[in-house]
């Protein structure tokens, strides 16, 4: 007899968890979190959990702070209300930049939350991590997910002609070779120099892009310093029109004035992330929904049976 499957969701993404469960053919869990007068958080069950199979969404995005320690208390109640198994689904997970010790006397940021969240769940489930290899810093099993198909799924039906896939800088060379192939484009890359957190620029750009569209592709999209230095760079070598995607779209501080401002021609994102007022409105960001996805990877694992047939 399988156990129940229940679906609970934090404050960071409410959306995607209904549009999720709205795949799924199930109500989201009954739950309360609200705040204490001190701003601590207070969470609590509605309804019974004991031997359940518990999905705890909640993308680790702005204020991330926030949204971590909320995710911790969650699946914490979970174990204490005896939840047969907790999945923690992150279709964002914060702290994803800090894999390393790039510098003397810096935290390996990634490590340290993969360690607290899994402190109180089974596994993990996410979407593009910015680096692979954080999946072993968990000592639990990790499903990593990719949106590449629903991003290349979109462009396809675009059909744009004489395309040219750009990474924009050299980590992001896999991914932009698994959409060029896909999308049947070339490949460029841009090198770039990062000058300090935020900061980056672009020195030489490694393919030619002349007289092309050009597809700029991603993971996270943040001030969006690097994508407009990207794309003017880009027309400076002669791309008659410049598109972008990425998997997160965090569009944090000036972001959007940017985007609004360059000559990108349209920014496509996912939901994993829920988008700003100001972003919603800008009439170059465009948002596809990851939660079909999401939804068939939590019935896989529900249900115990393989999820490789999403990495398509």
């Amino acid at each position: 007899m399988p156990y129940n499957l229940k679906v609970f969701s934090g404050t960071a993404n409410p959306e995607l968890a209904a549009e999720i469960c709205g795949h799924l053919d199930c109500q989201i869990g009954e739950c309360e979190t609200t705040r204490f007068a001190d701003g601590e958080i207070y969470f609590q069950i509605l309804e019974n959990v004991r031997g359940a199979d518990v999905f705890v969404i909640q993308p680790t995005c702005p204020p991330v702070n926030d949204r971590l320690v909320e995710m911790i208390l969650m699946m914490d109640a979970f174990r204490r209300a005896s939840a047969r198994r907790i999945t923690a689904v992150l279709p964002y997970f914060g702290y994803g930049r800090q894999d390393r010790k790039d510098r003397p006397r810096v935290p390996i940021s990634s490590k340290a939350v993969s360690d607290a969240l899994a402190i109180n769940c089974d596994r993990l489930l996410t979407i593009d991590l910015h680096a692979a290899q954080i999946q072993g810093f968990f000592n639990i099993p990790v499903d990593h997910l990719f949106a590449a198909p629903v991003l290349v799924e979109f462009f396809q039906k675009m059909q744009l002609s004489d395309l040219t896939v750009v990474s924009p800088d050299a980590g992001g060379v896999e991914r932009a070779r698994a959409f060029s192939k896909r999308l049947n484009g070339e490949l460029a890359i841009i090198d770039k120099r990062r000058t300090s957190k935020n900061v980056a620029e672009v020195m030489n750009l490694i393919g030619d892009v002349e007289g092309r569209v050009a597809l700029i592709v991603d993971d996270i999209v943040d001030t969006a310093g690097t994508l407009v230095n990207s794309v003017e760079t880009l027309r400076e070598k002669g791309a008659r029109e410049v598109y972008a995607c990425c998997s997160h779209g965090v569009l944090s501080g000036p972001a959007i004035d940017r985007i609004h401002k360059s000559s990108l021609e349209e920014l496509v994102v996912t939901n994993t992330i829920p988008l700003t007022p100001a972003a919603l409105q800008c009439g170059k960001v465009r948002v596809l929904s990851v939660a079909k996805l999401l939804a068939e990877a939590i019935q896989a694992i529900h249900d115990e049976t393989s999820v490789s047939g999403l990495f398509i």
